[in-house]
């Protein structure tokens, strides 16, 4: 299940003195570019870690129940799509799909036939919230469409824990969104409807983790359901047996991943899932979200975590202080940056980072320190497919560019991001909205 999380992409116009701010942008907008399907990059890190992460994917649910026995599809999987689709859902689907065949190796097709096994409907976000209040998407069992849903909630049709194998599911995702929240939404529910239903604070390259930092499925999640069909398994098996088997399995998947590694990392302490989802939930007050983002800091450092938890805890916080304590979410900022930066596995973590504190030196008035920041995550965040943050990325190096004096370039620039801020946005609106707000950011300088 994709969460609603405070607004991952939040800006400093509280915090910078603007009594009018500038005149409104006014561009011409190109049609909404997409990046073409490739996969963001392969697995990295050792395939031990990796056969810890199978299992706690495998045979956990997010509550944190457990899972009796292993269950997948088994033969040819049909894909239908149904409700209110766009253009850009079909071809963002068929990408995927063909991603899904050549890496993860699964027989997958898209159908107009009604027995399809994945139904993928397509409603207004109004109708989705009436059934999951905090979800932006979801997958369920057992069902074929949103009136079936409605007529099984409160049954057991919808219990993944019930199930002997994967025959039927369905998943729901909103109609009304930007391009790239609804991409977003069918690479992780479908990856959850054929594979794994759990999500991993701990995993950095992965989007089995509801930190939602990863766009579209990793080399790393390929492989896990590449694993997931791997012939050697089957509907019914124990843990122990999935476990017996993963090794050889992981060793002829990715003999790259056949080296030592590191320590590795502990499970996620509930109270901390717990601190952070209320530092991300919209049903709290500002005060106890910032109080919640500290207790999962405090948490993470009681038990001496670093690396991706760390940094999103940092990340969290900080977000949260923008426009009440402009110091200390700079603080918090620098220290998720630092946590980042420990592994490329979480560069485009660092990315998202980027944008806060790209923010503060524009705000700052150094254009110079604006440009070397978007420089050097531009290209991650293209590497992983986000438009949404590439493009606000190609803003801010756009007006520290005008800021400098060059505003033939900047210009040039920033008529570049419109096109990816169509797909990471949606409306016109919207990304206007974003050009403008970030135009408010650099030290006015009086006309002479």
């Amino acid at each position: 299940m994709k969460r609603l999380v405070v607004a991952a992409l939040t800006f400093f116009a509280a915090c910078a003195e603007v009594p009018e701010g500038p005149e409104p942008i006014r561009l011409e907008f190109p049609e909404a570019r997409s990046f073409a399907a490739a996969s963001p990059g392969r697995p990295e890190r050792p395939n031990s870690e990796i056969a810890l992460d199978f299992i706690d994917l495998a045979f956990r649910m997010e509550s944190g129940r457990e899972l009796p026995i292993f269950t997948r599809f088994e033969g040819p999987i049909t894909v239908r799509l149904a409700g209110a689709v766009s253009e850009n859902m079909v071809a963002d689907l068929t990408a995927l799909l063909g991603r899904l065949r050549n890496e993860a190796r699964i027989d997958i097709t898209l159908t107009d036939a009604d027995d399809a096994n994945i139904v993928i409907e397509a409603v207004p976000t109004r109708s989705l919230q009436r059934i999951a209040p905090n979800a932006a998407c979801f997958v369920v069992p057992r069902v074929r469409s949103f009136t079936e849903l409605r007529r099984a909630r409160g049954t057991p049709t919808l219990d993944w824990g019930t199930l002997r194998s994967r025959q039927r599911a369905a998943i729901f995702l909103p109609s009304d969104a930007a391009p790239q929240e609804i991409r977003d939404c069918l690479h992780e529910e479908l990856a959850q409807a054929l594979g794994p239903l759990n999500d991993l604070y701990r995993l950095p390259d992965s989007v089995f983790n509801d930190d939602n930092i990863h766009a579209v499925l990793t080399g790393f999640d390929m492989l896990i359901l590449r694993a997931y069909y791997a012939p050697e398994l089957r509907n019914g098996m124990t843990e122990a047996q999935v476990a017996d088997r993963l090794p050889r399995i992981l060793a002829r998947l990715n003999p790259r991943g056949q080296r030592q590694g590191g320590q590795i990392p502990s499970s996620t302490s509930r109270a901390w899932i717990n601190a952070i989802e209320m530092a991300l939930s919209d049903g709290s007050s500002a005060n106890r979200r910032r109080q919640a983002a500290a207790r999962a800091i405090a948490i993470g450092q009681t038990l001496g975590w670093t690396g991706p938890r760390e940094g999103f805890a940092h990340y969290a916080f900080g977000r949260l202080q923008i426009g009440n304590d402009a110091a200390l979410a700079l603080g918090a900022f620098n220290t998720a940056g630092r946590a980042y930066s420990q592994s490329a596995v979480t560069d485009i973590h660092a990315a998202h980072v980027a944008v806060q504190l790209a923010a503060f030196t524009l705000i700052s008035g150094d254009a110079n320190a604006t440009i070397t920041i978007a420089d050097q995550a531009i290209p991650v965040a293209r590497r992983h497919q986000n438009a949404a943050l590439m493009s606000l990325l190609m803003m801010f190096k756009a007006e520290a560019l005008d800021l400098r004096g060059d505003t033939e370039d900047g210009m040039a620039l920033r008529l570049d991001s419109l096109g990816w801020a169509r797909y990471g946005f949606g409306s016109r609106d919207a990304v206007i909205d974003r050009l403008n707000e970030i135009a408010s950011l650099p030290p006015q300088i009086p006309p002479s």
